[in-house]
């Protein structure tokens, strides 16, 4: 690990965009980036795994931790709660570990609201019919559901001025590559590089 603290990259997109895969892809691509594990009070889905996709809890839980003050942000989505912890985010950054912490707008607010700082990425679909038809073919949801989620991607897409950077997802190869780029550009930033340049600035003296 480096010396360096962590950065926080903070992804987010109207449920159906496909976010949560190209967070995935992206952390296989790219060496020190792994995806903030959040908590959740929804049900596990099949395939998902406890501990791996989300540290699943009760409803009674979560609300104890947040309670407690335990989590950096907090949202309720369609009745269930998600939260990223204060400490175990402090810990992976503090080693000099970069995350990426996969979260709706609600989140992303409550984060800056903190003062915490992060690189903000916001993931567009290519239209809102694209993403009408996507949720459409992903779900079993029923219809009133399918509704709430494309009414509330209305309302999302007013916070996208608060984002640092933009991607469509359009197709997932393409998408990666633009997101593998803006970590690598951060990460080259005259501020992050700061105590290397400052090495090499004295070597030249």
């Amino acid at each position: 690990m480096s010396n360096e603290r962590g950065r926080l990259f903070i992804l987010s997109a109207p449920s159906g965009t496909g976010k949560t895969t190209l967070a995935r892809r992206l952390v296989q691509l790219v060496p020190n980036l792994s995806l903030s594990r959040s908590y959740t009070s929804r049900s596990i889905r099949e395939g998902e795994r406890d501990g791996v996709d989300y540290n699943y809890v009760t409803a009674e839980r979560f609300l104890a931790m947040r309670e407690a003050g335990g989590f950096l942000e907090w949202a309720e989505v369609f009745g269930r709660f998600y939260g990223t912890a204060v400490a175990d985010t402090e810990r992976r950054l503090a080693a000099g570990e970069d995350l990426v912490l996969v979260i709706d707008v609600q989140g992303a607010a409550k984060v800056r609201e903190r003062g915490v700082p992060f690189v903000g990425i916001f993931v567009l679909p290519p239209s809102f019919e694209v993403l009408e038809a996507r949720l459409r073919q992903r779900s079993r949801d029923p219809e009133e559901q399918i509704r709430c989620r494309l009414e509330t991607a209305r309302r999302e897409i007013e916070a996208l001025a608060d984002y640092d950077y933009v991607v469509i997802n359009d197709e997932v190869e393409r998408a990666v590559d633009c997101l593998r780029a803006i970590v690598l550009a951060e990460r080259a930033r005259r501020d992050a590089m700061a105590r290397k340049v400052e090495e090499i600035v004295r070597s030249f003296q």
